[in-house]
């Protein structure tokens, strides 16, 4: 008789809030195994209540924590997805006026610990690959970037730089795995609204926060990347989607944002002017 295939398990980071969060929804509303992971366990615990996902609490900045998460991965089964979704940005000072450590943190978050993550899990997604029984047997890696790393613009400091520094990681890697049945997919929102992500950014200064979303006609939601995400890896295992920018309508690129209800142009006004 053939051999049981083992439990095939995805794994999430940033999964305590926003996009990561409804990631961790989405996959197991699919019915997917997961293994959600971010700093905090009481998040974490809520998330496994309401879902029934695996969580493990910790830091991916920190070399042991991510051999932990390598471990328990492991155990649960073969590893058929990373979602690297932990990251974040911190102020919108000038790049003569910004903190080095903010700087620091987050490089190490968005930049380091995506690719710890990713050191750490590759042995593990190339075995589930091997062993899968699929048409097209593959593994996957899922980055969420940002349309930060590919757009320049003013305030973006720190911040531009890391997401241009991680899409640039994840490039390199696509081209490093040629060869591999192993999908490298990079998905870079534009204008999200999520619980905490600006909110932070602006040091949890409320108002300023609100103001950057303000008149605009449905910014993006953490849902509507975690539909993305899932799309991605519904996708026939020989597709591989190497980067898709997501905005919302209101959005046309980093620096054109419509403020105002979406309506079409009065074109017979236009032409009579």
């Amino acid at each position: 008789m053939p051999e049981q295939q083992r439990t095939r398990v995805v794994v999430v980071t940033g999964a305590s809030s926003g996009i990561g969060r409804s990631t961790v929804r989405s996959l197991r509303a699919d019915g997917r195994e997961v293994l959600a992971t971010a700093r905090r366990a009481d998040r974490l615990d809520e998330l496994a209540a309401e879902t029934g996902a695996e969580v493990l609490a910790g830091d991916i900045t920190s070399d042991s924590f991510v051999a932990e998460l390598r471990d328990r991965a492991a155990e649960l089964g073969e590893v058929e997805a990373l979602v690297n979704v932990a990251g974040g940005a911190f102020g919108t000072e000038s790049v003569e006026e910004s903190r080095i450590d903010d700087w620091q943190r987050m490089f190490d978050l968005n930049v380091l610990g995506t690719k710890r993550v990713i050191t750490a899990l590759l042995p593990l997604l190339r075995a589930s690959a091997a062993s899968s029984q699929d048409e097209f047997p593959h593994a996957d890696i899922v980055t969420v970037t940002s349309t930060a790393g590919r757009v320049i613009y003013q305030g973006g400091g720190g911040y531009v730089a890391v997401k241009a520094a991680e899409a640039a990681m994840i490039g390199v890697l696509r081209l490093e795995l040629g060869g591999e049945p192993i999908r490298v997919i990079d998905i870079a929102p534009g204008m999200v609204h999520t619980d905490e992500f600006t909110l932070k950014r602006m040091r949890g200064d409320e108002a300023s926060a609100a103001k950057l979303y303000e008149g605009v006609d449905h910014p993006l939601t953490a849902d509507d990347i975690a539909a993305t995400i899932q799309l991605a890896l519904q996708l026939p295992g020989h597709v591989n989607v190497d980067e898709l920018i997501v905005r919302p309508v209101a959005q046309r690129e980093q620096f054109q944002l419509h403020r105002g209800r979406l309506a079409m142009k009065d074109t017979a006004k236009e032409s009579s002017e």
